[in-house]
């Protein structure tokens, strides 16, 4: 934690590490503007240093400024044996099942003592230096800078089994850039706690403090066995392979450039003359009426 006291709103220089904020005449100082990342509204004047022709700009702000400067130790180094309670309930209304990751006890001290672990998996109670372990870091190094870390509860659940089956997964990851330099690693945020003096004038103490968030991300899903769904998918397969018989078949017939040769390996095409076919149908059987009735040999025909 960094600590501002007693700040109060009147002019005072600007913070030399600000950009924008260097100057070396008045006129470099733009009257009723500010600067980008900067603290307060310029007043246009320059405020030089020791002698050495260059300064900062004067402004209108929250007196004096924070100072950039990073803390050398944690404040709470022995918060990472503080324990927080994560309480989770699931539901699949469509199977009217609920659960939660609490073990059901008429124990009035349960929560008190266990711990999570892998033999107590319905003990939601997370000692906090052991959260960060689970992430492949260290407690006092990410307290330095502070770090966010995702907690992942999961649920999947085959509701055909006993309901003591569907229990919670755990996983912890380190979400912010900490493996490289970034202006986005670590976590922290600012917050101010404000006063008023003898005289009624406001004050305040300004605190920017570093920290660990924790970001808890919950899924789940859960099935159980229906036949109306399993006939209908086995019947949709089913049609869906004889469209692609289908399919096949056309593509080879008339899409190919060697359709030709899959159509004769296909089908089988026989060529007979007039004469050969009305023989074939006299040997099984059938006797031309046409000669009966004075007709040609290639009148109608009917069966005896």
């Amino acid at each position: 934690m960094i600590v501002t006291p007693h700040q109060r709103q009147t002019t005072c220089a600007e913070s030399p590490h600000i950009p924008g904020a260097g100057c070396s005449q008045d006129g470099d100082c733009r009257k009723g503007e500010a600067a980008d990342t900067g603290n307060g509204v310029m007043t246009g004047k320059c405020l030089l240093g020791s002698g050495n022709g260059s300064g900062t700009c004067e402004i209108f702000a929250w007196c004096p400024v924070e100072k950039p400067t990073k803390p050398t130790k944690p404040l709470l180094g022995k918060a990472e044996d503080f324990t927080v309670y994560i309480k989770n309930s699931i539901c699949f209304p469509k199977f009217n099942f609920s659960k939660t990751n609490v073990l059901h006890t008429e124990n009035p001290n349960f929560l008190k003592f266990c711990r999570f672990g892998s033999k107590t998996p319905y003990c939601p109670v997370f000692r906090l230096g052991t959260i960060v372990s689970y992430t492949g870091n260290d407690f006092q190094k990410m307290a330095m800078e502070g770090g966010v870390i995702g907690i992942e509860i999961e649920w999947n659940c085959d509701l055909d089994q006993a309901p003591s089956a569907c229990r919670p997964h755990y996983s912890f990851r380190r979400l912010d850039k900490f493996t490289e330099p970034s202006a986005t690693a670590g976590y922290n945020f600012r917050f101010a706690r404000y006063y008023h003096d003898v005289n009624g004038v406001e004050f305040r103490t300004l605190m920017k403090v570093y920290g660990i968030r924790f970001d808890v991300l919950v899924s789940g899903k859960a099935g159980k066995f229906n036949i109306i769904p399993l006939l209908v998918n086995v019947g949709t397969a089913l049609a869906l392979m004889g469209a692609g018989a289908f399919f096949c078949d056309f593509v080879l017939l008339y899409l190919i450039k060697k359709s030709h040769f899959y159509r004769d390996k296909k089908y089988e095409q026989i060529r007979m003359s007039s004469q050969k076919f009305l023989s074939r149908h006299l040997v099984n059987g059938e006797q031309d009426s046409g000669q009966a009735d004075g007709q040609g040999p290639l009148g109608p025909a009917t069966h005896s």
